[in-house]
This record gives structure tokens, sequence and C-alpha cells, in this order.
């Protein structure tokens, strides 16, 4: 599979709109670990599961997504920036292969919580990098299945 095929898509208007031109991305999921030692088991560190936690963090082109003639169909660091400004949770997909209906999709809900633009000079093209940090669970199934 072929990492370009990987999309990260926010829920936005009734419509999944995909995160455009991204140069990468990433889904990062962590369980904490929960350590006792006890008389039951002396000398032993046991070890249980705690707590789920994941992000999603992206890099990508800037374009514009929100201001007439932009590419509305789509979101970019100018659309996530109105929405983390209004500490907005956004429901999001990962699909991990657009080329294939069957591929797996992964979807959740989370916070903007870092978000940045590199306004380059010159014929360096604008930048940005997003991170989004999970809230609740990631699931397997399309929380918006009439779309």
């Amino acid at each position: 599979m072929k990492g370009e095929n990987g999309i990260i898509y926010i829920y936005e208007g009734a419509a999944w709109k995909p995160i455009a031109c991204l140069t990468s991305n990433s889904l990062n999921t962590t369980v904490s670990v929960i350590t006792s030692n006890t008389k039951c088991f002396p000398g032993v560190t046991k070890k249980t599961a705690g707590t789920f936690d994941y992000n999603l963090s992206m890099d990508g082109e800037y374009i514009d997504t929100t201001t007439a003639g932009g590419d509305t169909a789509k979101v970019s660091h100018d659309k996530l920036f109105l929405l983390q400004q209004a500490k907005t949770l956004v429901d999001w997909k990962l699909d991990t292969n657009v080329t294939n209906a069957t591929s797996t999709k992964y979807f959740g809900t989370a916070l903007i919580t870092d978000l940045a633009a590199d306004f380059g000079s010159g014929d360096e093209v604008t930048t940005f990098t997003a991170t989004f940090d999970g809230d609740g669970a990631i699931s397997l199934t399309n929380t918006h299945p009439s779309v």
C-alpha cells in the first residue's frame, strides 16, 4: 500500500472533506501502563492496561479553502484555524487507502491542539502542520453513515 493513498478527512457542512495537499499524516495510539507490586506476587511487577489515548498529526501545503474562489470542497490550514479558534471538536476519518473502497477506515473525534503555518519567501511553498488530540475511542464504523 502506498502512503499517498492514506487521507485524513473532517466532517464539515454535512460532508467528509479531505484535508488537502497533505505531504504526510499519521495516527499515533498509546495505552498507559498501570504497574503494581504486591505481596500477592512478591518480587514481581504486574502490569495492566490503563487509558487509551491517540493523536493524528499531519503536514501539508497550504491552500485557500475558505474564501470566494477557494477550494471549499477541501480543508486546509485556513479552515482548521477557524475550527481551532472556536475550540470545536471535529469528527475525523482516516481512510488508509482511498483507491480501495474496502480499505480500513478509522473514525473519531478530536480537538485541533497544535496548528502552524510556515509562510516561506520567494519560490517557497507555504506549508502547515496540525495535530488532532483524540477525544474518546476510535471506531471502525462511520459515525455519519449517510455520507
